[in-house]
């Protein structure tokens, strides 16, 4: 018996027939495979199984395509290959935009489609696979999209938590105002610095113990903010 793990593939699609006929192709080349047929089960089969790669529709019945994708970039970088019936030039630039390794359309040749996704994991960098981040009293399960402080939930709304998000994704190092207002509002530092300072307000006084005085999300004077991780 080889010793040799197997690369696991997520196939996330509606279409039993499609899932049965990836399942059968990728287990003939010797991959390892998982299924969902919606959005949520897609996402928490990532979460469960940690897939090697995911195969994802855009057409799913709960909940777009994109939206599944732009979830799992906030907490894995696992490649992912789009696999629709959507053709069109805006749908692929979309989808790679918004994170996708690859796009294949509907129907495909089994042997092209077997080619990029080798492709795509010999370009894959390894990754820890982690879905929590702790730092004093704030545990944030990305997967799960459900943050805590000393162990009490914590509703954020959907600026605050992208905010946070951005933070988490560059925990101990400096964003410059310029950056944090560009990747949240894709607008101008001077547009939105006000703006940013009642968020930042807001988030410290929903994570930090003394808002006053905080100790998790750092100001920088004159550039920007900083979340303090554990040394």
């Amino acid at each position: 018996m080889s010793d040799i793990k197997k690369n696991t593939v997520l196939v996330v699609d509606d279409e039993v027939q499609i899932r049965r006929l990836l399942r059968v192709t990728l287990e003939k080349n010797g991959f390892g495979v998982e299924e969902a047929g919606t959005g949520q089960e897609g996402i928490g089969e990532a979460v469960r199984c940690s897939p090697d790669a995911v195969l994802l529709d855009l057409g799913l019945p709960d909940m777009d395509g994109l939206a599944v994708l732009k979830r799992l970039r906030e907490w894995s970088q696992v490649p992912v290959i789009v696999v629709s019936v959507r053709g069109h030039e805006e749908d692929k630039v979309t989808a790679l935009d918004n994170g996708a390794n690859d796009y294949v359309t509907k129907p495909f040749s089994t042997g092209e489609l077997l080619a990029r996704l080798r492709a795509s994991l010999r370009l894959a960098k390894p990754e820890a696979r982690t879905t929590i981040f702790n730092s004093g009293a704030l545990h944030v399960d990305l997967a799960a999209r459900t943050v805590k402080v000393a162990d009490k939930k914590v509703r954020l709304t959907a600026t605050e938590y992208s905010l946070l998000l951005l933070f988490i994704k560059h925990a101990g190092k400096v964003l410059t105002h310029g950056q944090i207002v560009r990747e949240i509002w894709a607008a101008d530092e001077a547009e939105k610095t006000g703006q940013l300072r009642v968020y930042i307000a807001y988030l410290r006084e929903k994570l930090e113990a003394n808002p006053g005085e905080p100790e998790l999300i750092i100001t920088e004077p004159g550039i920007g903010y900083r979340l303090v991780v554990p040394d």
